[in-house]
């Protein structure tokens, strides 16, 4: 069948190569004992975004105690801390330490090169194409299996 083909294809093809793209921005993280997701929370912090606890969960579509455990890996690590609002002693703003500040931007960097890296090898078109296709993916399909 056509299908059973195509399936056979989009294995070799993910064993081959597509794993590999979630290492363009995860390998660079992988000496600091943080995920790619706890990275996203320091990236947006970094960026200037005055986020809370709820604010990150909702942007991410997950639970606030899956990102409370994400925060609490960052606060471990010295990444983060916790400040009061002074405006409103109810609510915590998450900023970043020095040493978050130092991670942020040195993994930019490294994300930046390596996919430079990628777009050089495959050319801007494909690399267009690629996110192309991944964002239908994440739209439409995956969309239509949460259902």
């Amino acid at each position: 069948m056509a299908d059973d083909k195509l399936l056979e294809d989009y294995i070799e093809v993910y064993l081959s190569a597509f794993k590999y793209v979630g290492e363009l921005v995860s390998a660079p993280m992988r000496d600091d004992d943080i995920s790619f997701e706890q990275f996203l929370i320091l990236r947006d912090i970094a960026a200037g975004h005055d986020l809370s606890l709820s604010e990150i969960a909702k942007a991410r579509h997950v639970t606030r105690a899956a990102i409370s455990r994400q925060i609490k890996t960052l606060m471990e690590h010295h990444y983060m801390i916790q400040v009061r609002d002074p405006n409103d002693g109810r609510r915590q703003e998450l900023q970043l330490t020095t040493s978050g500040q130092a991670l942020v931007s040195r993994v930019n960097q490294a994300i930046s090169t390596r996919f430079a890296g990628w777009i050089d090898v495959i050319g801007e078109p494909d690399a267009q194409d690629l996110l192309r296709i991944m964002r239908r993916v994440g739209q439409e399909i995956i969309a239509k299996e949460q259902k």
